[in-house]
């Protein structure tokens, strides 16, 4: 069963949600750290992250590399906005399929939740075509494929 929700905000945003039972600052490090975010963002089974870029600071760079085995791929690119550990991270990301989508800006914050976490993930996308596209991919399974594994790796 999936812990994450998404949902829609106009013609352009998606904001998507999920609980983790860490603290703010171990998810916040999961996701800003390139050795951690190479061991659980990898979307579906089957699926590895050979390239891991994240420089984690105001006008720092991302690219994150995918591949199944097969020869399928994409990678996506981006700047650091704002990073403001372990509350938010503004980043801007363009997807490359393989050409380069538009700009997604994507605010993420980590608040306390008890004795976990809320994750809150804001994505604004350029026009709506774009957000359409994207949600056409499955985003919201490989998100939470990929949020299981980061779970199952807390729980060794």
């Amino acid at each position: 069963m999936s812990k994450l929700s998404l949902r829609t905000e106009g013609d352009t945003v998606v904001v998507v949600t999920r609980r983790f039972a860490a603290p703010p600052a171990e998810v916040f490090r999961a996701h800003t750290d390139p050795a951690l975010v190479q061991q659980w963002c990898l979307g579906p089974d089957g699926w590895t992250m050979p390239v891991c870029i994240c420089d984690a600071r105001p006008g720092g760079k991302m690219r994150y590399e995918w591949t199944n085995g097969d020869g399928a791929g994409f990678h996506l690119t981006g700047e650091f906005v704002e990073v403001e550990a372990p509350h938010r991270i503004v980043h801007i990301e363009r997807m490359h399929l393989p050409d380069p989508t538009p700009d997604n800006r994507v605010e993420t914050t980590f608040a306390a939740d008890g004795d976990g976490t809320l994750l809150t993930m804001r994505m604004q996308l350029p026009d709506a075509a774009t957000r359409a596209m994207m949600l056409s991919t499955g985003m919201e399974h490989g998100m939470e494929d990929s949020y299981q594994r980061l779970e199952r790796a807390w729980q060794r």
